[in-house]
Formats: structure tokens, C-alpha cells, sequence
């Protein structure tokens, strides 16, 4: 199915969903108003509009429009499910800067990524956008894509920055409720934590897709829409150049394995000042990893 017929049923749907909440013989909103709620152009939106004239749902004569009927469940298109591949393509991708080793300035190509990833190019396309909304990634002036790198003073503001929220998530998971799902993720990072200092020898290179459930269990309990958002450019940043910089790497994943468990140590002792401390103590680790990954690149 093509992207923008997927964006068509997303957004019709959608629309529907807003004009339940309208009583029967409601104005419709403007199309550009319209445009706004559902996220798409207004050329879907008279789509969208033309698809509920005809079922009955509204009348359309110009800017005049009003809600004939409330809509039903048959109203409504199916939108076929994102794949497997679409959906963990942020994971993949990750996996593959971590394990090659992509250096800053790398180009990009949409073409060959599409077949290393087995996902159509427009989600690429789309994936891409959405990182360079971060510095991640830019566009290239002759067409594709570039990785790019980090300057120190990018890793200090970020580095700061998650200290700042971070803090806070560990103050609230100290507060949480016994029956809060985070305990239970804690208990089962702790036996996964031991789990890998038991093979580090072996296994160090796991200990990167460990650290980002570590940290996200941590943020899960902050419900603010913003933090889910940051915290694919933590795992896209840190993790990133965490792996840069190859001297050490089975050291400083233990040491960090050891700072990990004094945090839970102290989460699940409710100990408020001790977590704090044991974080703040382990986001230092992680911003000095950070910077001398940027300095063993020359770009510190």
C-alpha cells in the first residue's frame, strides 16, 4: 500500500474520531483547520471529506459543512499494521552504527540503507527526517543523507541536560507506589545486570542495549510526552559514541554494570539522597565516556 494512501485512512479515520465528539447538526471545522488536527495536507483533508459526503456522515457545499449523522464503526477504513521491520527500524539502525562502526560524515544512501534494512525507502525517508531534527543526521546537497558528528560543546549541553531529567526520574521512582510496574522492572535489571558481569569477559558488547532499558525504566515513571521523544537521541547520542571509542570498552562497561546497581540498590531501599547521588555519579561517568569518545576522534 502506498504511503500517502496510508496517510489518507490514518487521517479520514481521525477525522471521524473528532466529529463523535461534535453533536449531530455541527459546523465542520475549515479545511485548513481541519488540516491541523489530522497532521496532513488539505488536499487529504477534501479526501477525507469527499469519502464522509458520500456515506452520509456530513454535508459539503463550499466552506458549509455540518455533521449529519454521528459516525459508525463501519464508517471507519482499515489502516494496516507498520511491520516488524518498520517498527524496530530505530533499533536496527542503532545496532548497525554500534556493530560497523559508521564514522561522522559518512554519506548515507536512502538506496542501499533500504535493502540493508529490508524496509521501503519513504520509511527511511521518514526515519531520517525525524533525525535530523536532532543533529543527527542532515541532508546532503547533492541528494542522501550524511551521519554527522558531535562537537564537545553539543555533548556538554546534552550531557546536562539529561543530568537535569534524569534526577528527577530517580526522585519520582523513589516516590513510587509498592504496586508501580517499576519495581518489578528493577528487580528483573538487576538479575539481568548481574547476569552480564557473570559474562562480561564475553559478552561486554551487550551491555549497550542493557544500559538503554536501564534508562529507560528509570524515565518510564516521568509521564511527560517530551522525555520518550529525548530519549532516542540519548540512546542515539551516548550509546552512539559510547562504542566510538574502542580502548577500555569491557572496563568501562563493567564499571558502569557496578554504578547501575547502586542505583537500584538504592531505589528499591527508598533512599531518595543515595539514588540521586548514584545517578548524578553515574551520568558523570557517562558524560566524561561521551567526551573522550569525542577527543579519541579529534572532535573534543
Amino acid at each position: 500500500m502506498a504511503r500517502s494512501d496510508t496517510r489518507f485512512r490514518e487521517a479520514y479515520n481521525h477525522i471521524l474520531t473528532f466529529c463523535e465528539g461534535l453533536d449531530t447538526g455541527a459546523p465542520i471545522p475549515s479545511e485548513t483547520r481541519l488540516a491541523e488536527i489530522a497532521g496532513v495536507s488539505r488536499t487529504v483533508i477534501r479526501r477525507c471529506l469527499a469519502r464522509m459526503e458520500e456515506l452520509g456522515v456530513i454535508t459539503w457545499r463550499g466552506r458549509d459543512k455540518h455533521l449529519l449523522r454521528q459516525p459508525r464503526p463501519e464508517d471507519r477504513i482499515a489502516v494496516p499494521e507498520a511491520s516488524a521491520d518498520r517498527s524496530d527500524l530505530e533499533q536496527r539502525f542503532l545496532d548497525w552504527v554500534l556493530r560497523f562502526d559508521v564514522p561522522a560524515n559518512t554519506p548515507l544512501s536512502v538506496a542501499e540503507l533500504s535493502r540493508t534494512f529490508d524496509v521501503p525507502q519513504y520509511d527511511l525517508k521518514e526515519f531520517l527526517a525525524g533525525l535530523s531534527r536532532f543533529g543527527l543526521v542532515s541532508r546532503r546537497p547533492q541528494g542522501g543523507w550524511m551521519m554527522l558528528g558531535f562537537t564537545k560543546d553539543f555533548a556538554i549541553e546534552l550531557s546536562d541536560f539529561r543530568s537535569v531529567l534524569e534526577v528527577n526520574a530517580v526522585t519520582q521512582a523513589v516516590e513510587s507506589p509498592v504496586d508501580h510496574p517499576v519495581w518489578a522492572e528493577l528487580a528483573q535489571l538487576r538479575q539481568d545486570h548481574l547476569a552480564l558481569k557473570h559474562e562480561i569477559d564475553s559478552n561486554f558488547h551487550e551491555f549497550s542495549k542493557l544500559d538503554e532499558r536501564f534508562h529507560l525504566t528509570i524515565n518510564s515513571v516521568v509521564k511527560n510526552r517530551f522525555i520518550a521523544e529525548f530519549q532516542k537521541v540519548i540512546s542515539l547520542i551516548f550509546h552512539y559514541h559510547y562504542m566510538w571509542d574502542k580502548t577500555e570498552e569491557k572496563h568501562r562497561n563493567a564499571a558502569a554494570i557496578d554504578e547501575h546497581l547502586a542505583i537500584i540498590d538504592a531505589l528499591e531501599a527508598r533512599d531518595a539522597e543515595a539514588a540521586r547521588e548514584a545517578a548524578r555519579r553515574h551520568l558523570r561517568t557517562s558524560k566524561t565516556t561521551l567526551l573522550s569518545s569525542l577527543r579519541h576522534h579529534d572532535l573534543g
